[in-house]
This record gives structure tokens, C-alpha cells and sequence, in this order.
């Protein structure tokens, strides 16, 4: 019922919000009026961290899980003062080049890191862990040490709390992954509560009608028609069977859900504009009465009518900011599950078990989201990376890029490495859409063209195959 086109909307929605507001990490700028040992500190620092990244490319070559595509180490890398040093060390000799292949040897012999291998996920304590294991205590790297500028013992123990404090503000920055997920999954199950309220929809507007005529019944003064009215409306044959559906029975109880309860206002119009409609009129004067006929006017009244009326539109959003984009796909999995009724109950013999539609298709729809979104997170460096590479920086600036579009285009490229059974073009259309629904007019044939000249590039690279 929820199905990939959905869940990559959201996906793309909580992201945006999700670089927006983390923690921003960033390694240490350099001190204010420094002194010697605060100059030899910030130096050293540096170059801790800069070892790190050097021993992750060393330890990931040929490996299965690769220490270079861990978070700590993505973030560094695509730090500003961590670039420039790159930039700095290709021309010149790095202090501790020396340790680097002895340090990766013995990592990769190592316990944390075999334990490591067994979980990549949990990759947020590894480097803390490495740091202090094999890095902060080698006799080697103190030797090394004492040979810069303005040496001393006090601003080694500086330099590794500054490590130690750049540490604790990534882990800081990591630790609403969890709420980002949280949030993915409360999203996808309010999109379910939607797919049951529209369900529910046909019902209790048709008891709004019955209490409407049975008040008209009472009046003092009354019509022919009040005294006698056409029944077909309230014993729509659809309507009995969405009353006597188990499932839509025990979801609304157990999220105690009511429209007449708890807008009875909005079921009175939703039954207004629908019986004044042309629709309810000639549906009225049909004689004919059976479920076909009975589906198919609500599947017209959902179509038509409901999913189109403005009022019925501003209460879903004052409801719940997560059904602005819901309506049109829950709404036209709600017309399938009214033919799945009638099928059902037409022919009992289909293959069709419950009308009502299983939250996902198969376990790999369940998962999607979840790894989508924690893929996209994880790599996300490494993503903008390929954007920027393809990027004709004679005609744009990377950091002008239409923030949206970046998201867009990262996801992309996250669904399109990590999910190998989705065929690229469908991965790409289904983007390339988004951008022209999500962001600006120009968006669309943007990211086409971007995504393709990334994805040549990752082609002619080795590292997509697909």
C-alpha cells in the first residue's frame, strides 16, 4: 500500500530537513593569539587527524569494509581545513608518513577492527577507539612529534584532547540519525492512518445522511420526500462492506478514529457537495442498484469530488504536516481498495485475500526507506563528492547549487549504488520527476543532466555496473 514512489518522497523530505538542522561538525579552527605551545597543538592536531584519513585509505584498499567510507571519516574529508591540507601534503612531504602502513597493518589485525567488519553500521565508535588504541600511545608517532616546531609535552596532552573534543562533537552530530529514522517511520505510518480515514470516509458520510433524514422525518413541517426518501445513498452496498471489514474495524478502534466525532462540519459538507453534485444526481436516478454501480459512484465521489475540495485539503495539512504529499497516492490506493472489495465479493473464488491493501508489498518495500535513508546519511560525502566532480564549474558554483537539488541528486545516487535489483532508469525517472515537482522549474532537466554525467563517470570508474 505504501509503495517506493512514497517512501522516496519522504526519504528526500526528511533529509532535507535532517542536513538542515544536525550539529554541524567541523574540525577545529586555529587558535585566537596563540602561543608557542598552542601554535605546536593545533599543528599536531591536524595531522592526527589528517593520519586518520591517510590510514583509512591504506586499510581500505582490497578490504570489504573499507574505514574510509566510515562517517567520521567522510566528514574530515570533506572538511575545508582537511581539503586544504590534502592540497598542502601532495607537494609536500606529510611528518607522519612514516607510521601510516605499519598503523594500517596492525588496525587490520586488530579486534576493533574485525568486530568492525562484522558490523560497518556501527561505525560511530571505531575511530575513538583506534585513536586511542593504536595512534595516541605508538612511540613512533611521539618520536615523530618531538621533531616540530615549539615541542613540549603539555601540547602533545593538548592536541590529544582536542582530538578527544572533535570526537565528542561528531558523535554529537550523529546522535539525530535516530530521530531522523524516527521520524521516517512515524511519517510512513500516518500515511497508513490516511489510507484508513479515506476508507472510513464513505461510511460515515453515508451515517451523516441517515441522521439528516431521520431529523427531516421529525420536523413538524415535512415533505413527501422527507417522509419517504430514496434509501439507495445510505444502503450502498459498498458502504456494508467497509462496515464489516475486520481489519478497517480494528485499526479505526485501536487509533480511535472518527470524522463525525471529530469533525462532524467537515463530513456535513463533504455530504453536501456530494449530494449536490451531478453524479449523486444521476446515480440517484438510476434504478439500477448493485455493488458495481455502488463502487464505482465512490470511486467517482473520491476522484471528483473529495480528493479535489479545498476544505477537505486544508484540514488533512492542519491535521498532519505528513499528508500534504500523501493524498493523491493514498487516495488512489483508497479507489483500488473499493475494487478490491468488489472483486472480492463478486468473485469469491479471486485471489484476492483481504481487500484491505498490507502496508508494503514484500519485506524489501518494508526495508527500503530505513536503509535509503541511513545509506544516503552515511555516504552522504562521498555522494556530494560525485555531484561536484561532474559539475561544469565554468557555468555553476557547487556551493550555489539549489539545495533540494542536492538532496534529490545524493538519494539518486544512494538508491542507485546501494540497491542493485532497481533498474536505473526507473531509480532515475522517478528523481528526475521529484525535481520538477519539489524544487525549482529548471530543476527537472538539471538533475537529468547532472545524474547522467555522474553516472558515466561512476561507469567509467568501475564503481556501477548496473
Amino acid at each position: 500500500m505504501i509503495n517506493r514512489v512514497l517512501i522516496r518522497i519522504k526519504v528526500v523530505q526528511l533529509l532535507y530537513s535532517y542536513f538542515l538542522v544536525q550539529n554541524n561538525f567541523s574540525v577545529m579552527s586555529s587558535p585566537e593569539a596563540p602561543t608557542k605551545e598552542k601554535r605546536f597543538a593545533y599543528s599536531l592536531y591536524l595531522d592526527y587527524l589528517y593520519l586518520m584519513v591517510e590510514i583509512a585509505s591504506s586499510v581500505s584498499v582490497n578490504a570489504k569494509c573499507p574505514l574510509y567510507q566510515t562517517r567520521f571519516i567522510q566528514r574530515l574529508i570533506g572538511d575545508n581545513i582537511i581539503k586544504s591540507m590534502r592540497n598542502k601534503y601532495a607537494n609536500s612531504s606529510f611528518p607522519l608518513r612514516g607510521v601510516v602502513d605499519d598503523l594500517a597493518e596492525r588496525i587490520k589485525e586488530s579486534a576493533i577492527y574485525k568486530n568492525f567488519m562484522k558490523d560497518p553500521k556501527a561505525d560511530t565508535k571505531i575511530w575513538p577507539d583506534l585513536f586511542r588504541h593504536f595512534i595516541s600511545s605508538d612511540s613512533k608517532i611521539n618520536a615523530l612529534a618531538e621533531k616540530y616546531e615549539n615541542y613540549s609535552l603539555r601540547g602533545v596532552d593538548r592536541a590529544k584532547d582536542m582530538v578527544a573534543q572533535t570526537f565528542s562533537e561528531f558523535a554529537s552530530s550523529q546522535d539525530n540519525l535516530v530521530d531522523g529514522l524516527a521520524d521516517l517511520k512515524a511519517s510512513l505510518e500516518k500515511a497508513r492512518e490516511l489510507y484508513f480515514r479515506l476508507l472510513l470516509l464513505p461510511s460515515e458520510i453515508t451515517y451523516q445522511q441517515e441522521v439528516e433524514l431521520d431529523e427531516r422525518r421529525h420536523r413538524y413541517l415535512r415533505k413527501d420526500e422527507d417522509l419517504n426518501p430514496n434509501p439507495k445513498f445510505i444502503d450502498n452496498e459498498l458502504v456494508k462492506l467497509i462496515n464489516n471489514d475486520e481489519e478497517i474495524r480494528e485499526f479505526v478502534e485501536k487509533h480511535k478514529i472518527s470524522w463525525v466525532e471529530q469533525d462532524r462540519e467537515l463530513i456535513r459538507h463533504l455530504l453536501k457537495v456530494i449530494t449536490e453534485s451531478e453524479l449523486y444526481k444521476e446515480y440517484m436516478a438510476d434504478p439500477v442498484s448493485d455493488l458495481h454501480e455502488d463502487c464505482e459512484f465512490w470511486r467517482k465521489a473520491f476522484r471528483n469530488i473529495i480528493l479535489n475540495d479545498p476544505e477537505f485539503i486544508e484540514t488533512l495539512e492542519n491535521m498532519s504536516l505528513f499528508w500534504n504529499d500523501d493524498l493523491e497516492i493514498m487516495g488512489e490506493f483508497v479507489m483500488k481498495t473499493f475494487r478490491r472489495f468488489e472483486d472480492k465479493a463478486s468473485s469469491p473464488e479471486s485471489n484476492i485475500v483481504e481487500p484491505v491493501l498490507p502496508m508494503y508489498k514484500d519485506d524489501e518495500d518494508a526495508k527500503f526507506g530505513k536503509e535509503l535513508f541511513e545509506a544516503t546519511v552515511r555516504k552522504n560525502s562521498i555522494y556530494r563528492g560525485y555531484i561536484d566532480e561532474a559539475l561544469n564549474t565554468q557555468h555553476w558554483d557547487s556551493e550555489r547549487l539549489a539545495y533540494m537539488d542536492v538532496i534529490i541528486m545524493e538519494t539518486a545516487i544512494s538508491e542507485i549504488l546501494n540497491f542493485p535489483k532497481i533498474p536505473l532508469q526507473a531509480s532515475l525517472n522517478e528523481y528526475i520527476e521529484m525535481a520538477k515537482c519539489y524544487s525549482s522549474p529548471k530543476s527537472g532537466a538539471f538533475v537529468n543532466g547532472l545524474l547522467a554525467c555522474v553516472i558515466n563517470n561512476l561507469k567509467e570508474s568501475g564503481k556501477l555496473r548496473k
